[in-house]
């Protein structure tokens, strides 16, 4: 649903008791602090995202490589948030947002190996802007389904014009396996009209696990070479 159906549809509920300046008006005072709101929040995600682009130039220097392959942003629709609220059980006003619902702004950080993922969880936890909310760490115990990821939520300031405001970010972290894995899998778990029978589930669970070797594998590898370099470089 847009914001213009739904501005539309305001007008029609309202029109017949007030005037069309008077509906405008009222719209505006009712969306304006909905929309500040997603305003702060896609400034925070911003500034994660900077953060991480940063840290990534950073440790290329010292490891000659960039440990992050990609970073995304997502940032949920005033419709998405209306229905976890509801699904909650919380309150729609703004306070209420901003204090239940911790993933209304994402950064999703693409590693190359899960040793940067590490790495660069530790770094940005170091920050002495960002305050851990909540940690799960679903690399070091994978969901049943296989699934494996480095969650955050975290709490950063953004600065503006006039005052600091602590906002909430959700930040995961994952290899390109991880995120390959992830992405296919809820598009073959959530499409219409297919059933997910164990035997599927199993497939999913057993390719969760090859591409969890396959990066065990990979950052052997990676490792091997880099002692190698290093032994060119300073020969004993």
């Amino acid at each position: 649903m847009s914001s213009d159906f739904t501005r539309q549809m305001l007008e029609q509920l309202l029109l017949p008791h007030f005037s069309k300046s008077d509906v405008q008006e009222r719209i505006h005072a009712y969306a304006h602090p909905y929309r500040e709101l997603i305003a702060y929040y896609r400034c925070a995600m911003m500034h994660v995202e900077t953060k991480f682009n940063i840290l990534d130039e950073e440790l290329s220097l010292e490891y000659d490589r960039n440990p992050i392959e990609s970073i995304k942003t997502r940032l949920k629709s005033l419709e998405s948030i209306v229905d976890k609220a509801i699904r909650k059980q919380v309150p729609l006003t703004v306070e209420s947002i901003e204090q239940n619902l911790n993933d209304v702004a994402g950064v999703r950080v693409i590693c190359s190996h899960p040793s940067d993922i590490y790495t660069l969880a530790d770094a940005f936890l170091k920050q002495d802007d960002i305050t851990l909310i909540e940690k799960k760490d679903y690399i070091a115990n994978p969901k049943p389904n296989g699934y494996r990821s480095l969650h955050l939520i975290v709490e950063t300031p953004i600065f503006l014009h006039d005052k600091k405001k602590m906002m909430k970010v959700e930040v995961q972290f994952r290899t390109i396996s991880m995120d390959w894995w992830a992405s296919l899998e809820h598009k073959i778990r959530y499409k219409k009209d297919v059933e997910i029978t164990p035997e599927i589930a199993q497939e999913l669970y057993d390719c969760a696990e090859m591409s969890a070797e396959l990066d065990k594998r990979m950052e052997t590898i990676q490792s091997t070479v880099s002692d190698d370099k290093d032994t060119l470089k300073n020969p004993t």
